[in-house]
């Protein structure tokens, strides 16, 4: 088949193009690494100043004793009588004789649930949890006030991080559901008015210890 002097032109032109490729401008653009550099504050303080941005209400604890007194001073400030919390990792920081408030009796009928984690993502302020923590894919988001307990060496600078940890973890077997929270829920849909809780807890409480959590 006879190809015209015109279709010849473009063909010796794509070749010649092929054959001398041009070097990308922005060779790092490609996705081999994050678009969002690590700053150079600690993640804790980047990660606080994120979530209380999103109406999150951030505790730092020195350690778990710390952190138990912070909690038990706020289930009696906001004079709650039933802590949903099902996780055995938190089966010794609240025994029956020091939280009686603290059960597994009834999620439906809980005043706050009690969760732990995956990871804090410091540059958006969220937290990252799944399915298969013993809480599941529930608890965070069908009581009316969540409690979040952390650890330092949870934080992560980005949600790629988040992601990266979680693969090696569970290789192949990802959890079926993976949440990214980020603060209470809220809407401005109505009227373009901001309203909180209107779908999932009206309070997020995060309380970050300051040590490395025990695996």
């Amino acid at each position: 088949m006879k190809v015209s002097s015109s279709k010849e032109k473009i063909l010796k032109r794509i070749r010649e193009a092929l054959s001398n490729p041009v070097p990308l401008p922005f060779p790092k653009s490609e996705g081999a690494s994050s678009v969002f550099k690590p700053q150079a504050e600690e993640l804790e303080i980047l990660f606080a100043e994120e979530f209380t941005k999103l109406l999150g209400k951030f505790a730092f604890c020195i350690n778990e004793a710390d952190a138990k007194n912070q909690i038990k001073e706020l289930i009696r400030q906001q004079k709650w009588s039933t802590v949903y919390c099902v996780e055995k990792q938190f089966s010794d920081l609240f025994k029956p004789e020091e939280f009686p408030e603290v059960n597994q009796s009834s999620l439906p009928d809980c005043d706050a649930a009690i969760t732990s984690c995956h990871y804090l993502i410091a540059r958006t302020g969220a937290i990252v949890m799944s399915s298969a923590q013993e809480s599941g894919r529930t608890v965070s988001a069908y009581a009316p006030v969540h409690i979040c307990i952390a650890y330092v060496d949870q934080l992560v600078f980005d949600t790629r991080d988040a992601l990266k940890g979680l693969k090696n973890k569970y290789g192949n077997n990802l959890p079926s559901f993976i949440t990214f929270a980020a603060g209470p829920s809220r809407t401005a849909d109505i009227e373009k008015t901001l309203v909180v809780g209107v779908h999932g807890p009206k309070e997020v409480y995060l309380f970050l210890i300051d040590k490395k959590k025990e695996v």
